[in-house]
């Protein structure tokens, strides 16, 4: 096609992107880097909502001198040769779906906190011909201090953009038949791999304040549907035994959605539970709070409770089942722009 001299640059006609959007992690397990990622994710209104005069002196009074170097420590137990956890899977699903949405369409990855952002992906992408694109928060429970600030971001970026391509966003997908089925079969996978048998299994959700549910957030509704519909799904393989709903990583001093997990971990053995199972329904790729919080410390709680065996099940990662789930859901929301490859 033939343009006049002196014509702006125009973008190749309708390729199709979807952006899958994590949470977020530091650039290096140090210190430095966790207080710089610290600073922007608990700065969020979203995920902090005090009213920031009262809060910020807090954050970089008493939080942002303490909590890095303790944070740190905890990410080097976990860090991977190809970096954090959370961006090696989120990058390597990205990748694993690649030509999965039709020729020429193509899925990229994104972090709400820290790199690669938001903004610059979308960027690239629209850069790259991309006229449409189909934002991913890969959380299965909608949350607003998660989905609805994934989105935020995509959309304050859009907000900058003279030319901007058309826009769909994922919705939370906690009782999605793909999403519920990849989940059971990644559970199954692993109990099987198991040297032995749990008493009991966990289900252990990212926490949230009380006061999230009492706004009307659902995500409290959606994490117990997902394990309702996930324990009647392992019906056969739990055989009798309760799917245990949890919630991780309590933080401050108000009250969090309960019971927390920590807390349960310790008290189990005092009622006979000496071996249990923890997996993580939330997590669409394993990250600081499972594989350090949960494998790591969580089994620390327990053996010292009195417990005598632990196992932490996986994420769905980029595993087949995940990928397969994944494709699914994502093929979905794209109806009526593409089909899949």
């Amino acid at each position: 096609m033939s343009v006049p001299a002196g014509h702006p640059p125009f973008f190749a006609p309708d390729r199709i992107g979807v952006l899958l959007v994590n949470l977020g992690t530091p650039s290096a397990p140090d210190a430095a880097s966790v207080r710089r990622y610290l600073a922007e994710f608990l700065s969020d209104r979203r995920v902090v909502e005090i009213p920031p005069i009262a809060w910020q002196p807090i954050l970089h009074g008493i939080i942002l001198r303490t909590r890095p170097r303790r944070s740190a420590h905890a990410y080097r137990q976990v860090w991977r040769e190809d970096g954090s956890p959370l961006a090696a899977i989120t990058a390597a699903q990205s990748r694993a779906l690649q030509g999965a949405f039709g020729e020429g369409n193509f899925v990229d990855w994104a972090m709400r906190y820290g790199e690669p952002k938001i903004a610059d992906r979308l960027a690239s992408m629209q850069a790259h011909g991309a006229r449409r694109i189909l934002i991913a928060p890969l959380y299965p429970q909608y949350c607003a201090a998660t989905t609805a600030t994934a989105n935020d971001a995509a959309f304050a970026a859009l907000a900058k953009m003279r030319w901007q391509p058309a826009i769909r966003t994922l919705p939370p997908y906690h009782d999605h038949p793909a999403y519920i089925a990849a989940l059971k079969a990644s559970v199954e996978a692993s109990l099987a791999r198991l040297d032995f048998v749990p008493d009991a299994i966990l289900a252990s959700f990212h926490g949230m304040p009380q006061r999230t549910l009492d706004l009307g957030d659902p995500y409290h509704c959606h994490c117990r549907k997902t394990a309702r519909l996930l324990g009647a799904a392992l019906a056969d393989t739990l055989g009798g035994r309760e799917l245990i709903v949890t919630f991780q990583s309590r933080f401050g001093r108000a009250k969090w959605l309960e019971p927390a997990t920590d807390a349960m971990l310790a008290a189990l053995p005092g009622k006979g539970v000496t071996k249990v199972a923890v997996v993580a329904p939330g997590f669409s790729a394993d990250c600081l709070e499972t594989l350090e919080e949960l494998a790591i410390r969580g089994r620390e709680t327990f053996l010292a409770a009195g417990g005598s065996r632990f196992a932490y099940l996986p994420c769905l990662n980029d595993s087949p089942d995940g990928i397969g789930m994944l494709r699914t859901i994502l093929s979905e929301e794209l109806a009526g722009w593409t089909e899949p490859a």
